[in-house]
């Protein structure tokens, strides 16, 4: 699949779900760039109101697991946080492939839901502690959604694990 076409029926989605559940949100279009910080300003956010997504792998102990990991923008994860949570020995991002098959997306553009029944979802905190409205990439790398954090709260239900680095 193109990467052209990645993403697309993952943006569907995911507008369909937060139009279907009442959600305050606005899509905003801008040019496809990399980094958190480019994006912010073109979105006119700050950077702790985006969802960074991250695709990670928790193992040992038992433990195999996919998880979509999803903290402020203006933050870093420890990922051994994440894999004690899971009762896991270590965590990692997943590769390429992986997050293709688990999110339909090219890596930048995941939003902060899961729609893969192999795909945990987990937010920090501390994202929604700060602004009343998250930002995101939303599947695609040139669409971003803001939206209303209690909104986002209501509808993802992320299990809440505090795992950036203090």
């Amino acid at each position: 699949m193109s990467d052209e076409i990645k993403g697309t029926a993952t943006h569907q989605q995911l507008i369909e779900l937060l139009s279907d559940q009442g959600a305050q949100y606005r899509v905003v279009e801008h040019a496809a760039v990399g980094k958190c910080e480019a994006v912010s300003e073109i979105r006119g956010t700050e950077l702790g109101q985006g969802a960074k997504a991250l695709v990670c792998k928790v193992k040992g102990n038992g433990v195999k697991k996919h998880v979509l990991a999803i903290l402020a923008a203006d933050q870093q994860a420890d990922l051994s946080q994440l894999a004690s949570h899971f009762g896991g020995s270590k965590a990692s991002l997943a590769s390429p492939a992986e997050v293709d098959v688990l999110t339909s997306c090219v890596f930048g553009a995941i939003p902060p839901f899961s729609f893969h029944p192999d795909l945990t979802l987990v937010a920090d905190p501390l994202l929604f502690e700060r602004y009343d409205e998250i930002a995101f990439n939303a599947g695609l790398l040139e669409k971003s959604v803001i939206m209303n954090t209690h909104d986002y709260l209501r509808i993802a239900q992320p299990e809440l694990v505090a795992f950036r680095r203090v």
